[in-house]
């Protein structure tokens, strides 16, 4: 696929990634406000995604982390994914945003990754469980920080140095790997860290 090919085919998905993955993201963090909800009225409730004793959201919505600015974490996700849709939708519709919009979604998408990746230390290290709802949340907040850094890459958006072309070049091309390895370490983490749990599974 030629350079001019795959960032055409990065332009055509770009939409649907902010539009879909703001989707899910949204659904989620409403799903998980409603839960919060109902263990604030019933703090005997169990969350309908405790699977296991590694796969316990309750213990996470319990945790201090789950409420770091003083209110549930996942009202920042219904706030934030709103946004990233509408974004999406107005992609596809043909909408066009100025330089300066664009750089403001691309520091909104840094600071959700930023975030998930301190719940996913927290969670993995420090509570030693996992909430699903919230892995879903993380595996949607990665494509949406990395096509929107592929995005403001490749229209100028970010100024760079021409000796960093090639480097740009290669994020374009390798997008889907850089996703791969991405959420492959992620995976390797949690086994390793749980892997005295799931082993028992096998």
């Amino acid at each position: 696929m030629t350079n001019k090919n795959n960032y055409a085919f990065l332009d055509k998905i770009f939409p649907w990634v902010l539009t879909i993955g703001g989707s899910i993201g949204l659904l989620v963090s409403f799903v998980l406000t409603l839960e919060k909800i109902q263990l604030l009225i019933k703090p005997a409730y169990v969350a309908s995604c405790n699977l296991s004793p590694i796969l316990s959201c309750t213990s996470i919505m319990k945790s201090t982390q789950a409420g770091l600015f003083g209110f549930p974490n996942p009202l920042i996700g219904i706030a934030g994914f709103a946004v990233v849709i509408t974004i999406g939708v107005g992609m596809l519709a043909g909408a066009k945003y100025k330089r300066w919009f664009m750089l403001g979604l691309l520091l909104g998408s840094l600071l959700g990754v930023v975030f998930v990746h301190w719940l996913f230390y927290e969670s993995v290290f420090v509570i030693g469980a996992l909430c699903a709802y919230c892995m879903v949340v993380w595996t949607v907040t990665i494509p949406i920080f990395l096509y929107t850094t592929l995005y403001n890459l490749r229209n100028d958006n970010i100024r760079y140095p021409k000796q960093c072309s090639k480097f740009v070049e290669f994020l374009q091309r390798q997008h889907f790997n850089i996703l791969f390895v991405w959420y492959g370490i992620l995976f390797a983490t949690i086994v390793a860290k749980f892997w005295s749990y799931f082993k028992t599974l096998i």
